[in-house]
């Protein structure tokens, strides 16, 4: 594997869209990433790249993963697209930072880390909300042993996610749409990664309530896990009730939330009309469309990005990781651990991106580690459709 003297990572970006415009206030602030070519169907955002970042651009990935220009290429592609450039990348010996879910099929993620072996190069899977700080902290604060081991852990999040504009595809589960593979990825992450033992099955029960938007937009679902604990996950994205007030009143990106925001993906989308215009309004406001707004010069977030609340209960604490520190309550008090808003926003991903590739070190978000969210993801689905339990052989736990 290739190591990077300069300490830097040359990024080559497959797919400009939604996914892309989230991470994109990371790569502007951490100077640890050069954004060196993309590749997307889109002549509006290849032209805004170039004039951005002032790199060469593609509409064929193929091209783009043979130049000696770039060192990884991030995957930001719609779902079903992410196997199949990844393997691309891969095979021209590119590092790979892949978005969630990693693939829609378990075979996929064989072909995507077979891909990397052959390769000889690394591959992390996110941005994924168990890259946050506030669940890093607490993972290392359950490590110590002072709490004791965990017993159970509890997530929920409601949101409007099923109501902000969206392709077709978007709302077709077959192709990777609804909450399970969008939201569930960012959920079990999370409660994998705190529960700090291989999950072992799944229960799920999932809600189709609105035949406008004909896929999953919430389910319940507990995990078990080898070491006897057990979690309980909740999501909505239905758009009324919010969680954010019980996360310190901050966004899932770690701004403020504002009152005035009620309701406002349902109204927006109410005056749309139809399938082709929704369409058209999210790539109006994607990177480099006509409705787009830049993140340069933004301020960064007041605090760090959650995944709704969330509470780990151990044999002698509970734990609650929050936007602006960490809460533990002990048998006769408790105490707040603050962390430091960052300066960065999803400095994490970068952290482990820079240690994969520049230092060589295995990543905590690896293939493995992902194939096993995407496994208890497809458990889910298929729980709720057999109305049973489903064991969860492929599961891991990154030492």
């Amino acid at each position: 594997m290739k190591r990077k003297p300069d300490g830097k990572v040359r990024l080559g970006v497959v797919g400009l869209g939604r996914a892309f415009s989230l991470m994109l206030p990371t790569f502007l602030a951490d100077d640890r990433v050069v954004l060196a070519a993309a590749c997307d169907p889109r002549d509006t955002a290849r032209r805004q790249f170039a004039r951005d970042f002032g790199a060469p651009v593609y509409e064929d990935l193929s091209e783009m993963a043979r130049s000696p220009a770039i060192d990884a290429v991030y995957v930001a592609s719609p779902h079903q697209f992410h196997a199949a450039h990844a393997c691309l990348a891969a095979a021209n010996g590119k590092h790979l930072l892949v978005e969630k879910p990693m693939a829609l099929s378990m075979a996929e993620c064989d072909q995507m880390i077979e891909a990397c072996a052959r390769a000889n190069v690394q591959m992390i899977v996110g941005h994924c909300h168990s890259f946050d700080s506030p669940y890093l902290h607490t993972r290392h604060l359950l490590d110590s042993g002072r709490f004791g081991a965990v017993r159970m852990i509890h997530a929920l999040n409601y949101t409007d996610f099923l109501y902000r504009p969206r392709r077709p595809e978007e709302l077709q589960t077959e192709a990777g749409g609804g909450v399970v593979f969008s939201q569930a990825a960012h959920q079990v992450d999370v409660v994998r990664l705190l529960a700090g033992s291989p999950a072992s099955r799944v229960r799920a029960t999932l809600g189709r309530w609105d035949p406008s938007r004909p896929t999953e937009g919430a389910y319940s679902a507990m995990l078990w896990f080898e070491n006897g604990s057990y979690a309980s996950l909740t999501y909505s994205g239905y758009g009324r009730f919010d969680s954010d007030p019980w996360n310190g009143g901050f966004t899932e990106m770690g701004f403020p939330a504002h009152e005035e925001d009620y309701g406002k993906a349902r109204r927006r989308l109410a005056g749309i009309g139809s399938a082709e215009a929704e369409t058209r309004l999210k790539a109006d406001a994607t990177y480099g469309g006509p409705s787009w707004t830049s993140p340069a010069g933004a301020p960064p977030p007041l605090a760090h990005q959650h995944f709704g609340p969330v509470i780990v209960s151990c044999e002698h604490a509970d734990i609650r990781p929050m936007p602006d520190g960490i809460w533990v309550y002990g048998d006769r008090e408790r105490e707040h651990i603050p962390l430091p808003a960052p300066s960065v926003p999803r400095f994490e991903v970068i952290d482990e991106l820079i240690d994969a590739v520049v230092h060589g070190r295995r990543p905590i978000h690896g293939g493995p580690w992902a194939k096993g969210t995407l496994e208890v993801c497809l458990a889910m689905l298929s729980s709720a459709r057999e109305a049973r339990d489903i064991e969860l052989p492929h599961q891991t736990y990154p030492t």
